[in-house]
């Protein structure tokens, strides 16, 4: 095989979960092909093309092989390499405000702090 439909190709490689979802996504323009979008789930693909989608956060992925049969896991990610961005987590302190987990709830004393802080105090 040198060649093989979008649609067939990402419920392969175990992007999305069923071949229905696969040609949906495909159809309503949420995948790029080398740069350019696509509106039909019957567009070829060739080893080396880099396929964007846009699905939840962008994954970029350059197509290395195909296959006959939608096998397992470790099959499916053998189908491409995976050329997106790090996603960025976030660290504790970041998402918890600046405190210390389990330190509870801000006193009143903590709180209006944080008020002159934000800038939401009452003068």
């Amino acid at each position: 095989m040198d060649r093989q439909r979008i649609d067939k190709w990402l419920w392969h490689a175990r992007v999305v979960r069923t071949r229905t979802t696969a040609a949906a996504l495909a159809d309503t323009g949420k995948v790029r092909v080398n740069g350019a979008r696509i509106d039909a789930s019957s567009k070829t693909i060739r080893a080396g093309d880099v396929v964007t989608i846009a699905l939840g956060r962008v994954r970029v992925l350059k197509v290395l092989d195909f296959c006959e049969r939608r096998g397992p896991a470790d099959a499916g990610r053998a189908l491409y390499e995976d050329l997106s961005p790090p996603v960025h987590i976030r660290k504790a302190e970041d998402a918890a405000g600046g405190r210390e987990p389990g330190s509870g709830r801000p006193t009143k004393r903590d709180r209006r702090a944080l008020d002159r802080l934000r800038g939401d105090h009452d003068i």
